[in-house]
């Protein structure tokens, strides 16, 4: 239920700035809603009925909707929001109660991520924590799993259920099509599995054969019962190994076969039913794209209608297959993963085929991450994967167009066309995937999605993970209302499961950055590491894209890093301060938690309307098995650690919201949500709960914009061109959490001279909204305050670095060499 505003507040949470301070917390009195009114002058958001909140993104709260301009999403009244959220949720990844890897057709999705009757709970402690911008997570099975064409309408009918409840709650969303690997039968998440068997596969032979790898998906049993926690849980050394995945035969061929069947796999044939009922023949590619656009039809039409829906993302994580392919012998170690047993191309094409085959094996190493320490023989019961029944008639779909061929004299395999995948096969022209595949697809999506919604709906895409936004990706490949979301996670945190004072920026390495200057030392140095990582996302986005809004779709943190100690301890150190490390990067770029920031040269500076969406919220985590799904385990909430639905009140002041949770210290943050004018500058600090915002009143067109010089850059937003402010109210999320018991005190450094203030504050702690009214709006003016909590937040851990832990071995050291040195030269002489 959508929280209401009490009929008295406690007057030492209402605020001015130093120029208006009441003599006593009971002289200010206690604003009702239509004094609260009186104080927003210009803003339509708040009124004696409805009152908003500043992470209210329902039309309510937005005065009508959020639109873009630029690198910024905006409300109606031209003000600039800055959204935080979730991925809601990881265990949409996998149905209820199945039997996986048998009866793919027979499972249901109803109930995920939770029961509908359990909405309001979920939807009132996301909204208390202020993440209320959401990634609502589908998949392509959810909607088809029964076989082409035959949707699941009870799924689609509680899709529609959920996402309806959403503004109740101040919560929006864009709905994601969720995709690893290509399917759960491959050993991901996201197609159906009469999908694999359309390109020719047998799905009882995948995992024999060595075409893909499913321990990570299966659910163990006892005495026969099915146990939902058991679901996805490996073993240590197996941690990581799902995403190997791509580089595997199943998923590796699918992919290629969908973005690119016609060019690379002409002869792999589908029959099909047209609507009429008749049966045609198609390419594999027309016959996976078409279902594919087919079914996103229905579910655009099924919940695209709705106000708590912003938009749609094609599909996550897109991955090319084999298009692009550089050597038939092995995969690229800088950017496909290489643990456990990796087999080449080439050796995937004889493990399918049915030849027991030898293939290298990488472990965990440093500082590179994996070494090549053995190899082992996979398939040795010589077990094809192709059908006989299948379109390829059991002969491998690559030897069928002949990329390689079985040599019965040598026993073995051998590649006939090398550059197969890197070449044109007819015009031999090098392919690109982006150019040739993925772009006019991707318009063709959204042209399809457009028939069944509005145009202003918003297109959510991402490059291939851990890729920089293309260079190609230029206006003319860029459907309207185009949102980028790539992803970003630390690599090194990630593939270790381990977080400390050392952190590695594994994407610098993995683009030449010498050795020594990818290492960090201290939380310090783990900030500056993720700041630079994300800025150089951002600013590759900018410069292909243009003015855009750039969103991270998912980052994250393992809960059970360092070996799940905290699971024991109950310390959560380790956690908050990678949490709070990654947070931070993203509030200093803007990008962040819906939005994120840098730091740049020193300084805290906005980059834009940046986006991100924590990975994830999942009610079905658990400490023991995670998120139920290949070993993860990334999710801040439980619902076996929350109070039973009985013991629940669902205003944003309850604590009761907050059982179930870690990590609430560094995920639950102050934010500007919706600033009238051009945010500069960002700046919050977990361990004092101190915050610092600057702000300008954009200038009126036909300035010379001298920001804009240079190109875009994530520290300089354009200042110039912005739409008309019809609202002076700044809304900025403070959490209840944080203020409980504590007095808020707002001032500004550019006031203390002045004679007469520019703004107004108050703090409604029912709303969590600190409300800042300005009274001058110059184009050009600025704005700069600062928000300090008395008493002071208490210190959660040490902001550390190299020269706080080091400086006094460091003097230690010299002293040592100069006694010595001095020694030798008093000896001399």
């Amino acid at each position: 239920m959508a929280s209401s505003v009490p009929s008295d507040l406690d007057a030492s949470f209402v605020l001015v700035n130093d120029d208006y301070v009441p003599s006593s917390s009971a002289s200010a009195g206690t604003p009702t809603p239509g004094a609260m009114q009186s104080r927003h002058l210009n803003s339509t958001l708040l009124s004696p009925a409805t009152p908003s909140y500043a992470h209210d993104w329902s039309p309510s709260g937005t005065g009508g909707k959020l639109s873009q301009h630029g690198r910024h999403f905006i409300d109606a009244h031209g003000r600039v929001c800055h959204l935080r959220g979730v991925n809601l949720s990881g265990n949409c990844k996998t149905p209820i109660h199945d039997t996986f890897p048998d009866n793919p057709a027979a499972v249901t999705f109803v109930n995920r991520p939770f029961p509908i009757e359990d909405a309001p709970q979920h939807f009132a402690r996301l909204r208390r924590w202020g993440l209320t911008f959401v990634r609502f997570l589908v998949t392509w099975e959810a909607v088809e799993h029964a076989g082409p064409g035959e949707y699941d309408y009870d799924y689609l009918n509680y899709l529609k259920q959920v996402l309806a409840l959403l503004p109740q709650y101040g919560l929006s969303c864009f709905v994601a099509l969720h995709q690893d690997v290509w399917s759960r039968y491959s050993g991901g998440s996201g197609a159906p599995a009469w999908t694999i068997e359309s390109a020719g596969f047998d799905l009882d032979a995948l995992e024999e054969s060595g075409s893909a790898w499913l321990n990570g998906l299966r659910v163990k049993t006892a005495e026969g019962k099915y146990d939902e926690e058991d679901r996805g849980t490996v073993k240590p050394e197996e941690r990581g190994l799902w995403s190997t995945g791509y580089q595997k035969l199943a998923a590796a061929t699918l992919a290629t076969c969908f973005w690119a069947g016609d060019t690379f796999a002409p002869k792999a044939k589908v029959k099909r039913r047209t609507k009429t009922g008749n049966e045609e023949e198609v390419s594999i590619q027309q016959f996976l794209q078409d279902d594919f656009l087919d079914m996103w039809e229905v579910l655009a039409d099924t919940v695209g209608h709705l106000p708590g829906v912003l938009g749609f993302e094609i599909m996550n994580e897109p991955h090319r297959g084999y298009v692009e392919l550089q050597s038939m012998y092995g995969w690229d170690y800088n950017t496909d993963l290489h643990l456990g047993a990796i087999p080449s191309p080439l050796h995937s094409f004889t493990l399918g085929a049915g030849y027991s085959t030898s293939v290298p094996h990488y472990t965990r190493s440093f500082p590179m991450p994996t070494r090549h320490t053995s190899s082992v023989t996979l398939n040795t019961a010589g077990r094809k994967v192709w059908r006989e029944d299948g379109v390829t008639e059991g002969k491998c779909i690559w030897e069928m167009h002949g990329v390689w061929g079985w040599d019965e004299q040598k026993k073995e395999g051998i590649v006939l066309r090398e550059n197969y995948f890197k070449r044109h096969p007819l015009t031999g022209k090098p392919v690109d995937w982006y150019n040739d595949f993925y772009f006019p697809f991707l318009s063709r999506w959204a042209d399809r999605v457009r028939t069944v919604v509005d145009n202003d709906k918003m297109v959510f895409v991402e490059a291939i993970p851990n890729e920089f936004c293309p260079s190609s990706w230029t206006p003319d490949h860029q459907p309207g209302n185009l949102v980028y979301a790539p992803h970003w996670y630390d690599l090194n945190a990630l593939f270790n499961k381990a977080f400390g004072d050392f952190s590695v920026n594994v994407q610098g390495l993995s683009r030449g950055m010498f050795l020594l200057k990818a290492f960090y030392w201290g939380h310090i140095g783990a900030r500056n590491n993720f700041s630079l990582q994300i800025k150089n996302l951002a600013e590759a986005a900018y410069r292909s894209l243009g003015e855009k809004p750039v969103l991270i779709g998912e980052c994250g943190i393992p809960m059970d890093m360092n070996q799940g100690e905290a699971f024991e301890s109950e310390d959560w150190t380790w956690q908050n301060r990678m949490m709070d490390a990654m947070i931070t990067a993203l509030e200093r770029s803007f990008i962040g938690f819906t939005y994120v920031l840098f730091r740049l040269c020193g300084s805290e500076q906005f980059n834009s309307s940046c986006v991100c969406r924590l990975w994830n919220y999942n009610p079905s985590n658990s400490d023991l098995h995670g998120d139920t799904w290949n070993g993860e385990n990334f999710s801040f909430f439980a619902q076996r650690r929350a109070l039973p639905p009985s013991l629940l009140t669902l205003d944003q002041t309850s604590p009761t919201l907050d059982n179930g949770a870690r990590l609430l210290r560094a995920v639950v943050r102050p934010y500007a949500a919706k600033v009238a004018g051009i945010p500069l500058k960002w700046k919050y600090e977990l361990n004092t709960g101190d915050c610092e915002l600057e702000w300008m009143v954009p200038y009126s067109n036909g300035h010379e914009d001298s920001q804009a010089k240079g190109g875009p850059t994530v520290d300089q937003p354009p200042l110039v061109g912005h739409p008309t402010l019809t609202s002076n109210t700044t809304e900025i999320f403070f959490p209840h959490i944080l203020s409980q018991d504590r007095t808020l005190s707002v001032s500004s450094p550019l006031d203390s001279s002045s004679a007469s203030p520019t703004f107004t504050s108050e703090y409604v702690p029912s709303l969590q909204t600190l409300y800042i009214q300005q009274l001058d709006m110059t184009p050009g003016k600025k704005y700069h305050i600062k928000i300090r909590l008395d008493p002071s937040l208490k210190q959660a851990f040490e902001l550390n670095d190299f020269w706080t832990d080091f400086i006094g071995h460091i003097y230690l050291g010299g002293g040592f060499i100069f006694a010595i040195a001095a020694w030798f030269f008093v000896g001399f002489l």
